[in-house]
């Protein structure tokens, strides 16, 4: 299990409900339906999860000779069946769920997840379509409701996953310093959209500023570390902090779409990601 756990990188699923919870939040559509709706995109993402590892299984060979497939301990055949098992059970559950308006978000996500494994990743175009994937997914927690509403919160998430993506790109080779540079002013601009002035009074408007603080400290400080030192571990450890760092940004988006006891829980699970990243690689 624990070879499947590493080639789903099973930890980063804990930086997925909290896009399904901001989108509901936003949409007014916070409800019995949102833990299924969170399991179905934990689904989808792990399936892609999966998948990236199949289409660079000739690539890892050379530079992450210890992943699942080149090692031997997962043959590709198998590991292609779990990306594909994954990624139906996704798009049936939300299905099951949401009916055809979660469809009409899960069957467009499934499909940017595997057109970013399978041709995006590494075309200039990547980082847009990791990020257009993030984005459906905060818009499928929002199929149950008004979903325009869900817009703003879709971009800042995908905003963020630009970022990342964009660093993860160079976290074997090494990046030039304005990389890091770049993406820490991205994300001094997410978190100046997660918390909109005016919107709440007294402590409902500590929550989501205090949330968006956290994220904005832990991932920051990562990519300020790059920036000094843009060697492949530090790029490698900036890409790990925002994939950790996300429920706290999905959780000051909650918090500010007036839900800030699920914001909270949501953001809560960023120390538990960073918990089981020690044992099972994020990234």
């Amino acid at each position: 299990m624990r070879d499947y756990a590493e080639l789903v990188r099973a930890p980063a699923g804990l930086s997925v409900p909290g896009d399904v919870v901001a989108g509901a939040a936003a949409a007014g559509a916070l409800g019995a339906r949102t833990p299924a709706l969170a399991g179905a995109s934990v689904l989808l993402y792990w399936g892609g999860m999966a998948a990236n590892d199949w289409a660079d299984r000739h690539l890892d060979a050379t530079e992450r000779p210890e992943r699942p497939i080149p090692s031997g301990r997962i043959a590709p055949g198998r590991a292609f069946a779990v990306a594909a098992a994954l990624t139906a059970a996704g798009v049936a559950v939300a299905g099951l769920t949401g009916g055809r308006r979660a469809l009409t978000v899960a069957v467009p996500l499934a499909a940017a997840v595997w057109a970013y494994d399978l041709k995006a990743k590494n075309t200039a175009t990547g980082p847009a379509v990791m990020a257009a994937c993030r984005g459906l997914d905060v818009l499928l927690g929002a199929s149950g409701g008004r979903p325009a509403k869900a817009v703003p919160a879709a971009l800042v998430v995908a905003a963020h996953t630009y970022t990342v993506t964009a660093l993860s790109r160079r976290e074997v080779s090494g990046a030039d310093r304005t990389l890091p540079v770049a993406t820490l002013v991205g994300t001094a601009a997410v978190t100046a959209a997660a918390v909109r002035p005016g919107r709440h009074r007294g402590w409902r408007a500590l929550v989501p500023a205090a949330l968006a603080a956290w994220y904005a400290t832990r991932y920051g400080a990562a990519q300020l570390r790059a920036a000094a030192d843009p060697s492949a571990g530090v790029v490698r450890a900036a890409v790990g902090a925002g994939i950790t760092s996300l429920p706290a940004l999905q959780g000051a988006l909650a918090a500010g779409a007036g839900a800030p006891a699920p914001g909270a829980l949501v953001a809560a699970a960023a120390p538990l990601a960073r918990r089981l990243t020690r044992k099972v690689a994020a990234t």
